[in-house]
Parts: structure tokens; sequence; C-alpha cells
């Protein structure tokens, strides 16, 4: 099946969470949105989750939260940003 780099980037509190604002993790080809969550969460533990939970996610130039979304080259994680 093979194995493929994905960069991660981090934004607003999951840039606080991770320690990063980018990354590169390997995962299997085809992985989806579930599985590289899975794989974000055991690198930065639990202070990751509730963040996780609330992002959108920008794979490639679409935004979503389908967690069976097959993921591509990078994923930007978009934690809701507030500001006045």
């Amino acid at each position: 099946m093979g194995e493929t780099q994905v960069e991660v980037r981090y934004f607003a509190a999951a840039v606080d969470a991770s320690h990063c604002e980018s990354e590169y993790v390997t995962v299997p080809v085809g992985a989806t949105l579930a599985d590289l969550r899975e794989l974000i969460l055991s690198r930065h533990g639990a202070p990751m989750e509730p963040i996780l939970r609330v992002s959108a996610y920008l794979v490639g130039e679409d935004l979503t939260r389908d967690l069976d979304r097959v993921i591509g080259g990078r994923v930007d994680v978009l934690p809701p940003f507030a500001g006045g």
C-alpha cells in the first residue's frame, strides 16, 4: 500500500497545543482526516483533543469537517478564530 508525507500546518490555538506551526508526518497512502487526527493526538497528546474536535480542515482547496475525507499532501488545522 505504501506511505506518504503530509505537511500539517497549525493555526491559532492549534499552534499553542502542538508547540509548532507545521510539521511533516508519514501516513499510509489513502489516509483520511480521521487517521490524521489520531496521529496528531498520539504526537501532541490531550491538549490537542478539544481543538481537533472543533476544528475545520483545509485539504487542498476544500474546507471540510468530513473525517472520511482522504487527505493529500497538505492539511491545515483551523480551530475557530476569535477576535474583534
